[in-house]
């Protein structure tokens, strides 16, 4: 029987890393004399911190341990409460908006772009005096419209830039930026985020938030001992959360950032090709985490890849026709429009010029049948 599968699968995501250098670093952080007694919260994340910030001129740069628990710290930083509305794009992972449904937040959805970004107009025609805050998102890493920033300043509402798909260029604004390194971002930690804020009150206040609401600086100065001569020395006076990062994963990171730069370049390269060849609508841009497509008929598109070893995916659904999130569409033209037309094709650590060239054949020649 003839075997009708590719020879080569091009995947759609593959993780960023250097192998031989994290088993280099990861021997001394595990020798086998067991010598190392830092493997939690320890030098290594003060480390990635200090090196993430210099790199992308980040002043307040917070470690966690997900790109969604930066968007949980921020949106509690914010102090969001029950009753308040936050505006945020229809279009974009469901962790950027499930965290409000456990505050009891009301979700607004935005309108997008033919970009797949939040769209500045709909959100200025959805603003009331519940509005306590915007959130934006760089889907695909593609930047934001910077016009959000102009209406929350205005209107004096803080913007949250959920950033987990870009790194670096496309979300130098906002009150609270919120980046991951999970597993097939531009580089990893295996899974973990960084929390950008725009003060010193509130990069103490996170720092204090991330782990339990202690005073984690004031309980090293104290040898680690919680109680000295009947004083405690670390009490806590805001609950918190469990959301530090580990030394194994700032190693990940350290390593990771070292080759971010080589990571971009080669993916701007692929991007770059697929602008200048192909023959569809295209969306992309800023740090190229996806290259989206829009296609009409785009079920046939999907399988006639599939078959010829190309993965394409639509990557994230609009939110609201899940049933946590009410389960209707709202009345969003441009939504509405793309609905159907959007999906990503691969753009990956892994993929050479020859790939990026078939995938482009390929598509071609099916739209051109």
């Amino acid at each position: 029987m003839k075997n009708n599968k590719p020879k080569k699968i091009i995947n759609l995501f593959w993780p960023s890393y250097n192998g031989v250098e994290i088993q280099r670093e990861m021997k001394k952080l595990f020798p086998a004399d067991m010598s190392n007694r830092w493997l939690g919260q320890g030098p290594k994340v003060d480390e990635f911190e200090r090196e993430f910030g210099k790199k992308y001129g980040y002043k307040f740069p917070i470690s966690v341990s997900s790109g969604t628990a930066a968007l949980e710290l921020a949106y509690h930083l914010i102090g969001l409460k029950k009753g308040d509305e936050v505006i945020t794009p229809v279009l974009t992972c469901t962790a950027t908006n499930i965290p409000f449904l456990r505050m009891g937040v009301r979700i607004v959805f935005a309108d997008i772009k033919p970009d797949l970004t939040i769209n500045p107009d709909d959100v200025l025609k959805k603003i009331t005096k519940k509005t306590k805050a915007i959130v934006a998102v760089t889907l695909g890493g593609v930047p934001v419209d910077k016009r959000i920033f102009a209406i929350g300043r205005k209107h004096n509402i803080p913007v949250v830039i959920d950033a987990a798909q870009s790194l670096g260029q496309a979300e130098k604004d906002g009150d609270y930026i919120c980046h991951s390194f999970q597993a097939i971002k531009h580089f990893t930690t295996g899974d973990g985020g960084m929390l950008i804020v725009r003060t010193e009150e509130n990069y103490k206040r996170a720092k204090k938030l991330r782990w339990f609401g202690i005073d984690r600086e004031a309980k090293m100065r104290a040898n680690w001992q919680p109680y000295v001569r009947r004083q405690m020395t670390m009490n806590i006076q805001e609950p918190g959360f469990k959301y530090q990062m580990h030394d194994i994963s700032a190693v990940l990171g350290l390593i990771g950032l070292r080759h971010s730069d080589k990571y971009m370049v080669m993916r701007k390269k692929i991007a770059d090709y697929y602008d200048h060849h192909l023959i569809c609508r295209t969306v992309s841009g800023g740090s190229y985490w996806l290259y989206g497509v829009l296609i009409d008929g785009r079920d046939a598109f999907a399988d006639y890849l599939s078959e010829h070893g190309i993965e394409t995916n639509l990557a994230h659904l609009r939110n609201d026709i899940f049933k946590v999130f009410g389960g209707k569409r709202w009345p969003l033209p441009m939504m509405n429009k793309l609905e159907f037309q959007y999906t990503y094709i691969p753009l990956n650590a892994k993929m050479t010029m020859n790939d990026a060239k078939y995938v482009v054949k390929m598509i071609n020649k099916f739209l051109t049948r």
